[in-house]
């Protein structure tokens, strides 16, 4: 590469995170009343050589239509995590023309330059030197479980055994997991935008968009999950779910795409998480701990070690605090019925000195001082800017918002989800799961499902609802 190109113009570069958040700001969103999904079957297979290139350089969400651009997001996420990421973003800039160059002249086949740049890219990536000066290093993430354990403020509470399981275990769970599929068929429609643009096509959002569909990337690490529970009882392992994701799950995104490579290629957690995944700070740990919640009612400290092994699987730190949060979450759903007290008393388990206990803090401070979940959020929105829509923390200031404004009902939550725009089904699916819990589903809701999940998996294209909690519960009380 000629030392010209090294030197980008001062006055046209943006760093990574800029023009990830230009790209969202101005995104008008696919009409999904008038365009279908595009959700992959169970023997899709995943793009590889030069289509994997060329859809990393440019893709689209399979339910909502809104754009992506891999690289760039990698770029922005080791920046996020500390990292000098000054040469890569260089190299962005040179490959982001590039590819526009090759979708005009090649049908958006990479030529041998774009292939070659993007090596660089990714070494440059993989291998960016921490920035000492970045607010990240200033915390403490503790990777052992015990020492995640220790960190808890919750760690100082003496434990008195598991507790018993309420009478009506088995239709909590089945409304946690409606809520969940619900949240999940309501968001898939219109992630990945911003709320301003959402607003412009659909205006007040807070019913089902198109008929729902629960086909999406969320809910399969979940079922492998109950698989390897299923098998292995409360002793399981990070490795024994990370064999069933072998077993069963033919792609992922972002995280899980990594890990899942990792996995094939023998490397197994805790290292499957954090090996060269620029991505583990990111929503795909957060947005499955439910499941590690519905097994253990009541029970927040196992709720929050079953997550630490599902979430080092395909996550680190951050990432990885993000599932046991939302699974003490929804452990704790079975408990408390006032929202507020119970994402405050989540964080109690959740390192102190970490930054995602700071995020925390953070949603806490911001929802306590505004009267109306709006303006919360237009604070909320403008300090996370510099987090890609499917980053962990502006996710989980979406959910705090949601559960402190919403008066528990899950409709004004779910639209409250929807003007924050991000990554919508995620966060319903987890808002949803702990209201479903605490109030059940109403007919709104849970009727349009039919009882039906639809996935991609193998052998479990379309699976009964109503089994999967009946499941769930039988599990929950080994």
């Amino acid at each position: 590469m000629n030392q010209k190109s090294n030197k980008p113009n001062t006055m046209l570069f943006r760093p990574a995170w800029k023009i990830e958040r230009e790209l969202r700001l101005s995104t008008i969103p696919l009409d999904r009343r008038t365009h279908e999904s595009n959700w992959y079957t169970s023997d899709t297979v995943f793009p590889t050589g030069d289509d994997l290139v060329a859809l990393f350089w440019h893709s689209s969400v399979p339910g909502s239509g809104a754009p992506e651009i891999p690289y760039l997001e990698m770029v922005q996420a080791m920046g996020n995590k500390g990292y000098n990421v000054s040469k890569a973003e260089i190299l962005l800039h040179e490959g982001l023309a590039m590819a526009e160059s090759c979708r005009i002249a090649h049908g958006g086949k990479p030529s041998p330059d774009l292939r070659a740049l993007t090596a660089e890219l990714l070494h440059e990536i993989h291998y960016a030197p921490r920035d000492l000066s970045h607010p990240y290093w200033r915390y403490e993430h503790p990777q052992e479980w015990n020492e995640v354990r220790e960190a808890m403020p919750a760690a100082t509470v003496s434990e008195t055994g598991r507790p018993s399981l309420p009478g009506d275990l088995e239709a909590r769970i089945h409304a946690g997991w409606l809520g969940q599929l619900a949240g999940g068929a309501f968001g898939t429609a219109i992630e990945g935008y911003h709320s301003e643009q959402l607003h412009k096509v659909y205006g007040r959002i807070d019913e089902y968009i198109t008929e729902p569909e629960t086909t999406n990337d969320d809910v399969v690490y979940e079922l492998a999950f109950l698989d390897a529970l299923e098998k292995h009882g409360r002793n399981l392992t990070s490795r024994d779910i990370a064999l069933e994701w072998i077993r069963q799950i033919p792609f992922g995104w972002s995280a899980e795409w990594i890990a899942l490579h990792n996995l094939a290629d023998g490397i197994f957690p805790p290292e499957s998480g954090s090996w060269h995944n620029p991505y583990s700070n990111w929503i795909g740990a957060q947005m499955r701990g439910m499941v590690c919640g519905l097994v253990s009612p009541g029970w927040p400290m196992e709720a929050a070690r079953l997550a630490y092994l599902d979430g080092v699987v395909s996550h680190a730190e951050n990432g990885v605090y993000g599932e046991i949060y939302a699974a003490v979450l929804t452990s704790l759903a079975f408990n408390l019925s006032n929202p507020r007290t119970l994402i405050i008393n989540a964080a109690e388990f959740i390192p102190a000195k970490s930054e995602y206990a700071a995020v925390l803090t953070k949603c806490f401070e911001t929802v306590r001082s505004c009267a109306e979940p709006e303006a919360a959020w237009q604070e909320l929105d403008i300090y996370f800017e510099r987090y890609n829509w499917i980053h962990a923390y502006p996710n989980i200031a979406a959910v705090i918002t949601a559960l402190w404004f919403g008066n528990c009902d899950m409709t004004e939550s779910f639209r409250i989800l929807a003007h924050a725009g991000l990554d919508v089904d995620c966060n319903a699916g987890l808002v949803g799961t702990v209201l479903g819990i605490i109030n059940g589903i109403s007919d709104k809701w849970g009727k349009p499902l039919n009882d039906k999940l639809e996935t991609y998996l193998a052998g479990k294209e379309h699976l009964s609802i109503q089994a999967l909690a009946n499941t769930t519960a039988r599990l929950a009380t080994l």
